[in-house]
């Protein structure tokens, strides 16, 4: 699937997501942060790591998100390099430019804060924010699609979402063009979602 291949939701299920992210909302916002950044960065580390030399196509994080910046830091300092995104117009694939701790940000759309500068680079893995998740690798958004455009984009990439083990649910609800997720690390552990290796390049080198 193409970026420019995608369509909007039928009523039903954008019904449902909506109201499934009204909830989702108001449960991150109540759930308590502290240390969580920490231990995610730990369960990475330890039971997901990405392979030596990979980009990683990461987020600042904004709001009641999960903190990603200490899993950036400790990447970068594991010789990673690290790309931020930045949003393009609707309906466009994201943008990731190239960027370390000690480079300059700017506000970027939607309250994101984006590079100053860098180049434009192709992330090898990246994590990916959410509003909440299941067990099979859906997962739930902000609503504009711009990662499913991405990730269709990126064919080889490997995409895993970073969240609140509260943030789990049951069930998702999908639709043809939402792109399932490779595994999903909460500050409680690594989920897996596909029986495979976690280095996201292990079967292109095979």
């Amino acid at each position: 699937m193409t970026p420019s291949a995608f369509a909007e939701d039928p009523p039903e299920l954008a019904a449902a997501k909506a109201a499934l992210r009204r909830s989702a909302f108001q449960a991150r916002d109540a759930l308590d942060p502290a240390g969580a950044g920490e231990a995610l960065a730990a369960v990475v580390l330890a039971q997901c790591p990405p392979p030596p030399g990979a980009t990683i196509g990461g987020f600042w994080p904004m709001g009641a998100e999960i903190d990603l910046l200490p899993v950036l830091r400790r990447l970068q300092a594991a010789g990673h390099p690290l790309a931020l995104p930045v949003t393009p117009p609707r309906g466009k694939p994201l943008e990731f430019r190239a960027w370390r701790f000690g480079e300059a940000l700017l506000p970027g759309r939607f309250g994101t804060s984006v590079p100053a500068g860098g180049a434009v680079v192709r992330p090898d893995w990246l994590l990916v924010p959410l509003l909440a998740f299941d067990r099979t690798g859906a997962r739930l958004g902000y609503g504009g699609g711009y990662y499913d455009r991405t990730l269709a984009a990126l064919p080889g990439a490997r995409a895993i979402g970073v969240a609140f083990a509260a943030q789990e649910r049951p069930a998702i609800p999908t639709g043809a063009h939402d792109f399932p997720l490779f595994g999903i690390a909460t500050e409680a552990g690594f989920i897996p979602t596909e029986p495979l290796s976690c280095d996201p390049l292990s079967s292109e080198r095979s």
